[in-house]
C-alpha cells in the first residue's frame, strides 16, 4: 500500500531542506529522501570542506610571508595535514548534523533515508515502501564527472570528493582541468608543501572569463611555483614505476607530466541517470540535466527539479535561489523567474575572484554602445596596507542606459566588494548613483566608485 503526501522532496541539498520546512508551515504533508550525506555538494563536498582546507592553506602561506610584516617565525613552517582535514571534516560533519536534526525535527516532516526512483508521475518508490504525492521536488545535485580518456582505467585517480579524503600531501599532484574546481585545490595544495602541476585541454585557464582575467590568473599561480601546461589537446594515462605519467600533446613542455597522484577536474554531471525520469515522462537533455522552464517546472506537471541537476545554476547560492523561486511561486501567489536571476559567483584562489554578470566579451558580442574601465589592486590602499596588490578590478557599462552589464574584481577580498556591485545591478541602478556613494575607507569597495569615474568607450 503506497504512503501519500502533499509534497515529496528527493535529495536534501541547499534547495530540499528550506523548502521541506516552508511547505510543512504551509501545513502540507511533507516527505524528504536522502540516499546518503545530508546537504549536498556545498556541505559535504564542496564549499564548506574545501574553503576550510583554503584557510588553512592560507594560514600557511601567511606565515611563511611573516617577515614580511615584521613578524619573525623562528622555527620552519609546516602543515599538519591531518590536523587540516580534521578540521574541514568537522566543519561538514557540524553542518550536516544540523540540517538532519532540522529535518527530523520538523513538524509534519517525514525523513527517509534510501534511493528514490520514479515508478509514475506521481509515484516514488523508497526500498520496499511507495510513495504519492502531487508535488514532487528534485534536488539531487552532481558528481564529478569522469571522461573516458585513453588510459583513465589503468591508473588510481581522484575527484574533488576523494581528494578530501587525503589525511596527506602528495609530493607532486597533477590535477586535469584549468577551471574553478583544479584551480582551487592546486593552490590549497601547493600551499600545503606539494609539487602541482595543471594540464588544461584548452588555451588559457577558466576559459569563460576575458582574456585579461585569465592570464592574470595564471601569472598568480605559476608565481607560487605551480606549473601550468595549457592546449593540452590529447590527454591520456599511463603507469609507472615512478607514479602516474600524464602524457599531454602540448603546443611547448615536456610530452608528459608524471606525478604521484592524478586529480581529475574536468567537470561535473547530474545525478539523474538512475531515478527512473522516464518512467515518470520527464524530459531531460543529452548531458542528462533535467529539463525546466523559467519557473523550474519539468515536462510534468507536479514535477519541478532545483539545484544542480537543472543545469540552470551550478552554485549553492543559485540552489537556494530556486528554492526561493518555487516557494513564491507556489505559496506567495508571486510569479518569479530563473531568467530574471543575475549570474554571479567567485574564485576562490587567492586571491578571489568574484564576478557578477557579463564579461567585457558577452557584452561586446552584444552590439550596444558600452563603457569600461580597469583599475590595478596596486590603487586599493586597503590591498596595499594588507600587502596583498596582486589583481585587478574591472566594470563594463551599457553606454546608452547606464546600466551595469557586468564587473570582476581580482583581488584581495574581491568576493565581498564584488556584492556593491551585484546589489547595483539587482537594483536596476544606473551606474552614476553608485558612483556618488561615500564608501568607507580604508576598504576594497571604496575604490568601485572611482573605478566608475573612468569609464570610457
Amino acid at each position: 500500500m503506497s504512503e501519500a503526501y502533499d509534497a515529496i522532496i528527493i535529495g536534501a541539498g541547499q534547495a530540499g531542506p528550506p523548502l521541506a520546512n516552508r511547505l510543512s508551515q504551509a501545513g502540507m504533508r511533507v516527505a524528504v529522501v536522502e540516499r546518503k550525506l545530508f546537504g549536498g555538494t556545498c556541505v559535504n563536498t564542496g564549499c564548506m570542506p574545501t574553503k576550510t582546507l583554503v584557510a588553512s592553506a592560507y594560514a600557511a602561506y601567511l606565515a611563511r610571508r611573516a617577515s614580511e610584516y615584521g613578524v619573525v617565525i623562528d622555527a620552519a613552517v609546516r602543515v599538519d595535514m591531518p590536523r587540516a582535514k580534521a578540521r574541514a571534516d568537522t566543519v561538514s560533519l557540524n553542518a550536516r548534523v544540523g540540517i538532519e536534526g532540522w529535518l527530523y525535527g520538523m513538524k509534519g516532516c517525514t525523513v527517509l533515508k534510501g534511493h528514490a526512483s520514479f515508478e509514475g508521475p506521481d509515484v516514488i518508490r523508497v526500498g520496499d515502501r511507495l510513495l504519492t504525492a502531487p508535488r514532487i521536488f528534485i534536488n539531487v545535485g552532481g558528481r564529478a564527472v569522469v571522461p573516458e580518456m585513453p588510459g583513465i582505467s589503468d591508473i588510481s585517480y581522484l575527484t574533488n570528493s576523494t581528494i578530501l579524503k587525503l589525511d596527506r600531501t602528495p609530493r607532486h599532484l597533477v590535477i586535469v582541468g584549468g577551471s574553478y574546481i583544479g584551480l582551487e585545490f592546486a593552490q590549497m595544495y601547493r600551499r600545503f608543501g606539494t609539487e602541482v602541476t595543471i594540464v588544461e585541454k584548452g588555451p588559457r585557464l577558466i576559459s569563460r572569463e576575458d582574456e585579461d582575467i585569465s592570464a592574470a590568473i595564471r601569472g598568480i599561480l605559476e608565481s607560487e611555483d605551480i606549473a601550468v601546461r595549457t592546449a593540452a589537446e590529447c590527454i591520456s594515462f599511463a603507469s609507472r614505476p615512478e607514479g602516474i605519467a600524464v602524457c599531454v600533446d602540448c603546443t611547448s613542455g615536456e610530452p608528459e607530466v608524471v606525478g604521484t597522484d592524478v586529480l581529475l577536474a574536468v567537470g561535473r554531471r547530474p545525478n539523474t541517470d538512475d531515478l527512473g525520469l522516464d518512467r515518470a515522462g520527464v524530459a531531460v537533455d543529452s548531458r542528462g540535466y533535467i529539463k525546466v522552464d523559467d519557473s523550474l517546472a519539468t515536462s510534468v506537471a507536479g514535477i519541478w527539479a532545483l539545484g544542480d541537476c537543472n543545469g540552470r545554476g551550478a552554485f549553492t547560492h543559485t540552489a537556494y535561489n530556486d528554492y526561493e523561486i518555487v516557494a513564491a511561486n507556489l505559496l506567495d501567489g508571486e510569479h518569479r523567474r530563473v531568467s530574471t536571476r543575475v549570474p554571479a559567483y567567485a574564485l576562490y584562489i587567492d586571491p578571489p575572484l568574484g564576478r557578477v554578470g557579463m564579461t567585457d566579451a558577452d557584452a561586446q558580442k552584444t552590439g550596444r554602445p558600452i563603457l569600461t574601465a580597469q583599475r590595478p589592486m596596486t590603487r586599493v590602499g586597503r590591498a596595499v596596507e594588507k600587502g596583498e596588490t596582486r589583481g585587478f578590478m574591472k566594470v563594463v557599462v551599457d553606454a546608452g542606459t547606464k546600466q551595469i552589464l557586468g564587473a570582476a574584481i581580482l583581488g584581495t577580498g574581491g568576493d565581498e566588494a564584488i556584492h556593491g556591485l551585484l546589489d547595483a545591478v539587482n537594483a536596476g541602478l544606473p551606474y552614476d548613483v553608485l558612483q556618488r556613494a561615500v564608501p568607507i575607507h580604508p576598504t576594497v569597495s571604496e575604490l568601485i566608485p572611482t573605478l566608475l569615474g573612468d569609464l570610457s568607450p
